[in-house]
């Protein structure tokens, strides 16, 4: 990788760090307990406990994301970085662009 693909891979995490972030306080919001006070009828309280399970979901997901992406960060200028931890070969630019968090090679996250 050369050091204008490192720094622009460097931009792009984060970009990507940022918008994380920024997602986390928004699921937060929506992960706040449903008050029994609120005057919701009874379906629409089943709705927004349901909505809250899911917004919980997509946060614990984006959290893990989040963790591998600052992972990536303080990891891009080490040796090896960009390429794959099963076969060791170059992960493709194009993918760690994609998908800066990547550890494997296409070849290898599929399990071939």
């Amino acid at each position: 990788m050369t050091e204008a693909q490192k720094l622009n891979l460097r931009d792009k995490i984060q970009k990507k760090i940022d918008e994380m972030e920024e997602e986390i306080i928004r699921l937060e919001d929506m992960t706040q307990p449903i008050s029994p006070e609120n005057s919701l009828g009874r379906v629409s309280r089943m709705d927004a406990i349901n909505n809250k399970s899911v917004a919980e979901a997509s946060l614990r997901s984006v959290r893990r994301r989040l963790d591998k992406l600052k992972d990536a960060m303080t990891k891009i200028d080490e040796t090896g970085f960009g390429d794959c931890v099963r076969c060791n070969k170059p992960i493709p630019i194009a993918r760690l662009m994609f998908m800066p968090e990547s550890t494997k090679c296409v070849r290898c996250a599929e399990g071939r």
